[in-house]
């Protein structure tokens, strides 16, 4: 009589499944691309070709943007659990293609809006699952790392596409140049996501068998609105977490969105612009791949209060100063602020969220975190409109130096070596 061996069970681990890892920041770092076609040029399409004058006019496509992909980023979750990561990783793509056709061709705003409807179910599709299929394969030692890796190929690749954008836009006009690239992006995606990308829910579901619970820990089989709430409002560090990922896109939607204008109306070309508007992302990529390791060895909590109060001076020095060299500190300071941040909120939610439901709450976390991007451009442009840019840019300052301090006050360490003593949520 023969016996069939049963499958081994899959290894966790950055090392044990270092190919596929690999393979995820490639794709990751095409996801960032897609947004970077856009960065610099686009808000100079809105003033200068097509002629939308009010601020808030001119923010409508980081609105449209921003709603698809907070709503998407939630469905991501509940399809990925359902369906397995790869068909939402490969539909994503599929979805992004028409993406740079669309806005190399747009006779009126209307298209550039509903180009941007796509680029945000794009990214709330592939830029979701990519973060869960890392935090699948690395297990929960190295969490922060993972994210700081997966964030930095995605915000590496937003900096260089935009700065080079700003140079193809400089020598040869805003359309189609720039947008070939974000065409090279999709297909590469698609075809990386089709051919080699391997399923991963299968890691989440071991680890998910061999769980450790820490004291008081949420249970494993939770309904999608209690995975909603506790994500949104009622665990301190994963409400907290929230809040502070909206802000954090709010201002980025500022810098995406009213920067640009800033600089041109202050004397700037598009080839400084697109300096100034790289080097933000540039930092913050970099400095992912630092953070969010160390967030593994110091900690999450405090790194992210600090870089919320970071970002926010940067912020306040580019609304008092006109000097290009002082707004490039600035945007070093953004970038090292929100590098500080922005993997360490990732690695909070997969500390917190069991195995089974956690997909799920990075989805709850993103939508919060990517509605930022509506706030920032309806806050921003209505402010500039009423009041003026620069003081649209002090406002945001002011909001995101709260941010940091919500965190500091509402906010409990979820990175432990040893359980804790007793539960601190509420």
């Amino acid at each position: 009589m023969t016996t069939t061996a049963s499958p081994a069970p899959p290894r966790l681990g950055l090392r044990e499944n270092l190919p596929q890892f690999i393979l995820l920041v490639a794709v990751n770092a095409l996801v960032g691309g897609m947004i970077g076609q856009e960065r610099t040029v686009l808000p100079l399409l809105a003033d200068q070709v097509f002629g939308i004058g009010a601020f808030t006019a001119s923010l409508t496509f980081i609105v449209a943007f921003g709603v698809t992909k907070a709503l998407t980023n939630l469905a991501a979750g509940a399809l990925s659990d359902r369906y397995g990561r790869k068909p939402v990783l490969v539909a994503g793509w599929l979805i992004g293609l028409p993406v740079p056709v669309l806005l190399i061709w747009a006779p009126s705003w209307w298209w550039v809006i509903a180009a941007n409807v796509l680029l945000g179910v794009n990214q709330g599709l592939t830029w979701s699952t990519t973060i869960v299929m890392k935090i699948d394969l690395v297990g929960p030692a190295r969490r922060g790392l993972a994210m700081g890796f997966n964030e930095a190929a995605g915000y590496l690749a937003l900096a260089a596409t935009s700065a080079a954008t700003g140079a193809l836009a400089a020598e040869h006009g805003l359309r189609p140049a720039p947008f070939l690239l974000g065409l090279a992006f999709a297909a590469l995606g698609l075809g990386l996501s089709t051919l080699f990308v391997k399923e991963t829910v299968h890691h989440a579901r071991h680890e998910a068998r061999t769980h450790i619970p820490r004291h008081g820990e949420h249970d494993d089989a939770l309904p999608g609105r209690q995975i909603f709430t506790l994500t949104s409002f009622r665990d301190k560090a994963l409400s907290a977490a929230s809040q502070a990922g909206l802000v954090n896109n709010l201002n980025d939607s500022l810098a995406w969105g009213l920067f640009p204008i800033l600089f041109a109306t202050s004397g700037l070309g598009v080839a400084r612009i697109g300096v100034l508007v790289a080097l933000y992302p540039g930092v913050w990529g970099f400095g992912q791949m630092i953070t969010g390791g160390l967030s593994d060895r110091w900690g999450r909590k405090w790194l992210i209060a600090a870089g919320m109060l970071v970002q926010a001076a940067g912020i306040a020095l580019v609304a008092a100063t006109t000097d290009f060299a002082v707004w490039a500190i600035a945007a070093v300071l953004m970038g090292l602020g929100t590098a500080m941040v922005y993997p360490v909120l990732l690695a909070v939610i997969g500390d917190v969220a069991h195995p089974t439901w956690r997909a799920r709450a990075v989805g709850v976390y993103r939508l919060w975190r990517d509605l930022g991007y509506v706030a920032g451009a309806l806050i921003a442009g209505i402010t500039a409109d009423l009041l003026g840019l620069r003081a649209a840019i002090w406002l945001v300052a002011a909001i995101t130096a709260a941010s940091g301090i919500i965190v500091a006050i509402r906010m409990y360490e979820t990175h432990q070596r040893h359980p804790a003593p007793a539960s601190t949520k509420g």
